[in-house]
């Protein structure tokens, strides 16, 4: 933690070590469901769940840990007295963009250039759409105000910051009641001089707002993408700002005194401070944790090529780990906003648990994007819902049981999921098992098409990879998407329902740094390569020293194209010699074999460009230890349950997830449940329980 903390030394000496009697805690928040899961220093895990609460996130996982503590036997004071780290996974940052819910912001810009984020790169996202409307900015013109200064290009000022100028834009802010100030000001990745004097008179004039600078935000260039970027970051900086100071006050209250940190985008944690600093950070932040679940299980033998299927109650989530290692990539757009920051390599979906099922145009049934969400949810959680979701169809199918949901501490009402699907299959002219389980292929089909989009559109043949599937709703639609694909095999881990927030304790601290270079020549000489690149990863350390004592390594990569390109590479520089000779030909080297795997050419004789340098600098906090599943003895199936399936009505046997032995094996047709989730076998399905916790199902 900082040294303004007061315990920084402290508790960065905290995070090297594990008491024997403590506990590292992840929560996830998702839109139906809060999960906490707790491992102890044994490496024993424990899941508990709580109904998310959108008004307020921090309840519901105050409420989570509760939950928690009450499985462990335990108090919450003590067991946040025994715990030592959370890790946070927060969708403050996307539902505020999504819902269009932020802050009032403003920006102040060179003058000249107040359209910048208006114009965008004057491009549509459906470029032949003649009636698409023009996406509303997030700030609206009368607060996008003009300061006279300027820089070239070079970082040579052309005109210095205008006072009186400055001044007259504040004097706005403060009658406009301004929450929030994006400053952006031509060429400042150059030098942020003019950003940072505007920031301090900014702060001055405003007391409270959240001010925030391209030039920290994202020092590089590409104006579109810069201001962009820190838009958003002013746009969801004060609801994510007010948020992470509100739990960890309620965390303290409560009796915490450990380290409370959030995962980022990119799959790293940084301390909850750094989090309110980079807020857009944070937009990518839930999902983030599911990707690192599924880098950490290829570590520990499930396999290296998988795809990620993290189907909750709102949405789905895919991502592609190829060779035990987590595609990164920058520019994604979340909700219709452009985020440069480096960040996992999501698809995300409007299809899971809570999805409603309707009548589209003409009379088609569709299934979401629209959720019933947590309030009031599905139907068949007696809490006001009425329409049919994917849940009420599960369901009405035979899939789930009505008395064994979450444990058996909330039971579905089965009436009211049949009233909703019945009304529906009315209008279709169908019987309710006809229509339910119409729904269920459709979703199925949608998120066959979310995998497609994350593999095949990529140039990634998914039929060579195994399906990973986790979420609480994961379990009933892994085998059916997993064949629809052509891919042999499907994985559903034990903690299927909270692997997300199992994975944010598997991250390691995280801070990046970036630095254009444009000049002449393309390639910079070999002794300013290695001064540039030194002194980012100086940068880097230097902030990480105040977050933690331990091991901490750094990244290289940079962005390149050749000379006459208008896009850029990622290129990890891993395997660069840097005190070794010629290291601008090596960074050529390595830039032609990247474009070479990804566009299967290369042109050796065309100019290569580095655009922008790149460090990662990674603390790497100790894993919590992994404690195998004890033998037991091959369970039997302890029910029967009439399900629907493609192939006809069968009675399939119902095993208990957590009883199955090592190795046990279960031939489809059959239900595997436990108070989290259930996964559906079908006919033809071979399916063996890993020694690891670990359903791998084998498709028939």
């Amino acid at each position: 933690m900082p040294a303004s903390d007061g315990r920084g030394a402290e508790r960065r000496g905290e995070l090297n070590r594990m008491r024997s009697d403590a506990y590292r805690i992840g929560v996830d928040v998702g839109g139906t469901f809060t999960d906490v899961v707790g491992i102890a220093a044994d490496g024993t895990e424990t899941l508990a769940k709580a109904p998310s609460t959108p008004a307020d996130q921090s309840e519901g996982v105050i409420a989570g840990l509760g939950n928690l503590a009450e499985a462990l036997g335990l108090t919450l004071a003590e067991l946040l007295r025994r715990t030592e780290r959370i890790v946070h996974g927060t969708t403050v940052a996307t539902n505020a963009l999504l819902e269009r819910r932020g802050a009032k912001a403003a920006m102040l810009t060179t003058e000249g250039h107040r359209d910048v984020i208006e114009m965008r790169e004057g491009l549509k996202p459906e470029r032949y759409d003649l009636r698409l409307p023009a996406p509303e900015p997030l700030v609206p013109r009368s607060l996008r105000l003009p300061v006279r200064e300027r820089l070239r290009a070079d970082g040579g000022v052309e005109t210095p910051l205008d006072a009186a100028s400055l001044d007259t834009a504040i004097a706005r802010l403060r009658e406009a009641g301004a929450e929030a100030v994006a400053i952006c000001f031509l060429h400042s990745w150059r030098d942020p001089s003019h950003e940072q004097a505007a920031a301090e008179a900014v702060a001055r004039a405003l007391p409270g707002a959240y001010v925030t600078c391209s030039a920290e935000v994202l020092p590089q260039i590409k104006e579109f993408e810069r201001f962009s970027t820190t838009a958003v970051n002013a746009y969801v900086g004060p609801a994510v700002s007010r948020y992470l100071a509100r739990l960890k006050g309620r965390l303290e209250e409560a009796g915490y005194r450990g380290t409370l940190f959030v995962i980022l985008s990119h799959g790293g944690v940084a301390p909850v401070e750094e989090a309110a600093r980079l807020a857009v950070g944070t937009a990518l932040s839930g999902p983030a944790g599911g990707v690192a679940a599924a880098v950490a299980l290829a570590r520990q033998g499930l396999g290296g090529d998988l795809v990620t299927f993290d189907m909750g109650g709102t949405s789905t989530d895919i991502a592609l780990v190829a060779g035990g290692e987590a595609a990164l990539g920058r520019g994604r757009s979340v909700g219709g906003e452009r985020i440069a920051l480096e960040s996992l390599d999501i698809v995300t979906l409007g299809a899971g648990g809570g999805s409603i099922a309707h009548l589209g145009p003409g009379g088609t049934l569709q299934v979401g994007p629209r959720s019933a969400g947590a309030v009031p949810g599905p139907a068949c959680y007696g809490q006001g819902g009425t329409e049919p979701t994917v849940t009420d169809a599960n369901l009405v199918l035979g899939y789930l049981d009505p008395a064994n949901f979450l444990g058996g501490r909330k039971r579905l009402d089965a009436a009211a999921a049949e009233r909703a699907v019945a009304g529906l299959a009315a209008r279709l002219g169908l019987a309710p098992e006809a229509c339910a389980a119409g729904i269920h292929r459709l979703v199925n089909a949608r998120m066959a098409d979310g995998v497609r989009v994350a593999t095949v559109r990529r140039g990634v043949d998914p039929r060579g990879f195994a399906l990973l599937g986790f979420g609480g709703a994961a379990g009933l639609h892994a085998t059916a998407v997993a064949r629809e694909l052509g891919l042999r095999r499907a994985v559903v881990p034990l903690f299927a329902a909270g692997l997300s927030a199992w994975g944010m304790l598997q991250s390691d601290l995280r801070y990046e740094v970036s630095q254009s270079v444009i000049g002449a020549g393309g390639m910079p000489e070999d002794a300013e390569l290695r001064a540039l690149f030194e002194r980012l990863e100086r940068q880097g350390r230097a902030r990480m020293e105040g977050w933690y004592s331990g091991e901490v390594t750094a990244l290289r990569g940079a962005d390149m194209r050749y000379g006459e390109q208008v896009f850029e590479v990622a290129v990890p520089l891993d395997g660069i010699a840097w005190d070794g000779p010629d290291l601008a030909g090596q960074l050529r080297a390595a830039f032609h074999a990247r474009h070479r795997a990804l566009f299967t050419y290369d042109l050796p004789g065309e100019e290569v460009v580095l655009v922008n340098a790149r460090v990662a600098v990674v603390g790497r906090l100790p894993q919590p230890p992994v404690a195998a599943r004890p033998a037991a003895a091959r369970a039997e199936p302890v029910a029967r349950r009439r399900v629907w399936l493609e192939e006809g009505v069968a009675e399939a046997p119902v095993f208990r997830f957590e009883a199955l032995a090592p190795d046990q094996a279960v031939q489809g047709p059959a239900l595997v449940e436990s108070a989290t989730t259930t996964v559906l076998l079908r006919p033809g399905d071979a399916a063996r329980m890993d020694g690891r916790g670990w359903l791998d199902v084998a498709l028939g």
